[in-house]
């Protein structure tokens, strides 16, 4: 009997080590469980916030901030008024080159090179949506010290009601500022109607209509480059505005044409100034 209940005793003896290792296992490898889902969670690299390597959380990129706050407003005597070219004082040689319909991928920033390499500073009237697809280009633009104006947000050449024609220029104002922290008070109607409602509104707001004096007719599909350097050249008049065009198609002749051009027209005595600075010289 006595050697029944030493048996007894110690198999509740072995029981209770065997339970109690049992429970501290049990205890342990949930602990460890936990802890490895946890680490699990943080290290999936399909979490929102987290990158590939080295679990770094990813910051959530922020849309850049607008370049400057700039201001492009006529001074009272063009606002609400159409001009295409300016009487400046004493006659004196200065012309403003300026850009349709960007900004465009393809060519502007192209344009923009040469634009700086000879010291020059030009006017680009911007339409909405190719502003939309190519920001990045516009603000740069704006840093290279080019004065900004607007062309409509669709380029429409159609009558336009009242209602239309404000969303139209309106609603490019908004991108432009939202954009490069640009306002203007400058307006090109597209192809230059200015009987369909635009330049209308646009007068009503105080805008200056900026037409142009001499065009390089850069539009023109079956015209070589050098027939642009041409029109330039042979029409060049002090207080002139030229008209060329950064975007709305292949204005791969422009790029061509533009260096000579302004070597031309330095060869001819003349300055480079950009819309608001001939506007300032002719108020």
């Amino acid at each position: 009997m006595g050697k029944f209940m030493a048996g007894v005793k110690n198999y509740m003896v072995y029981r209770g080590f065997v339970l109690g290792l049992a429970i501290s296992c049990i205890t342990a490898c949930s602990d460890t469980n936990t802890k490895e889902r946890s680490l699990n969670k943080s290290a999936n690299p399909t979490q929102k916030g987290q990158v590939l390597s080295g679990n770094i959380p990813a910051s959530t990129p922020s849309p850049k901030p607008i370049t400057q706050n700039l201001s492009f407003n006529p001074p009272a005597k063009f606002q609400g008024k159409t001009l295409s070219k300016v009487e400046v004082p004493n006659n004196e040689k200065v012309i403003a080159l300026t850009f349709d319909d960007g900004p465009w991928k393809e060519t502007t920033p192209k344009m923009l090179d040469i634009l700086k390499q000879n010291g020059v500073k030009a006017t680009f009237f911007w339409v909405g949506t190719a502003l939309q697809e190519n920001p990045e280009i516009g603000r740069q633009v704006v840093e290279d010290g080019h004065a900004i104006a607007n062309h409509t947000f669709h380029h429409w050449y159609k009558q336009m009601d009242a209602a239309t024609a404000k969303s139209e220029i309106e609603r490019t104002a908004d991108l432009i500022y939202k954009t490069t922290g640009v306002k203007t008070t400058l307006f090109r109607p597209p192809g230059g109607y200015l009987n369909n409602g635009l330049a209308g509104y646009a007068k009503s707001q105080n805008y200056a209509v900026v037409m142009w004096s001499q065009t390089s007719a850069d539009t023109d599909p079956k015209a070589k480059y050098q027939v642009f350097i041409k029109n330039v050249l042979r029409d060049a008049k002090p207080g002139g505005i030229v008209l060329m065009h950064d975007g709305g198609g292949d204005r791969r002749r422009t790029v061509q044409a533009l260096p000579l051009i302004i070597q031309g027209l330095k060869e001819k005595g003349y300055r480079f100034v950009t819309v608001p600075e001939i506007l300032e010289m002719g108020n």
